[in-house]
């Protein structure tokens, strides 16, 4: 049991390497065009765009483009699975403490499944069961505004000479 607790100590590894000013503000561009996008579009529809994972989402395409997690694939597919399972357990089985954990650790048991994990993603059982989502929640705000959030990236992201995005699709 003692050495169980001792692990709580951890590796004792190194720290990441800090960014830099110039990734800093990079990273900063893109999150603030991204969101100001879906937000911009969200009002001027009068259409729900926006979700709040979608900040996170932002925190990993524009800090961590290179990441697994930041892949197309992870992000819209990560996106639409959890909400789908956040759906299928709020609607089919109900709105529990125990439906929405089991909708959680179903939604991150299917990422793992699919090689899609994007972990903002694992809110989105959760805020379909605050929010009390409709089927079309699928749709929008989560399919539509994670595409945008995608195509923003694509587009700024390669702006950058010393960077490709995705560094695949599929």
């Amino acid at each position: 049991m003692r050495s169980y607790f001792q692990k709580f100590r951890g590796e004792h590894a190194p720290l990441a390497a800090k960014a830099n000013i110039k990734e800093i503000a990079f990273a900063w561009g893109g999150g603030f065009i991204a969101i100001a996008l879906i937000g911009f579009l969200t009002q001027s529809l009068e259409y729900p765009l926006i979700l709040g994972s979608f900040g996170a989402s932002c925190v990993l395409l524009f800090g961590f483009p290179k990441s697994p997690f930041s892949q197309p694939r992870n992000v819209i597919a990560g996106h639409f699975l959890s909400t789908l399972i956040g759906l299928i357990f709020f609607h089919l089985i109900g709105d529990m403490w125990w439906s929405m954990a089991l909708a959680l650790a179903t939604a991150l048991a299917v990422m793992l499944a699919t090689n899609t994990v994007h972990p903002p993603a694992g809110s989105n059982p959760i805020i379909v069961f605050l929010l009390g989502a409709p089927w079309t929640f699928l749709i929008t705000p989560t399919l539509i505004g994670a595409v945008i959030l995608v195509i923003v990236a694509l587009f700024y992201l390669n702006l950058k000479k010393s960077l490709v995005y995705p560094s695949y699709w599929v």
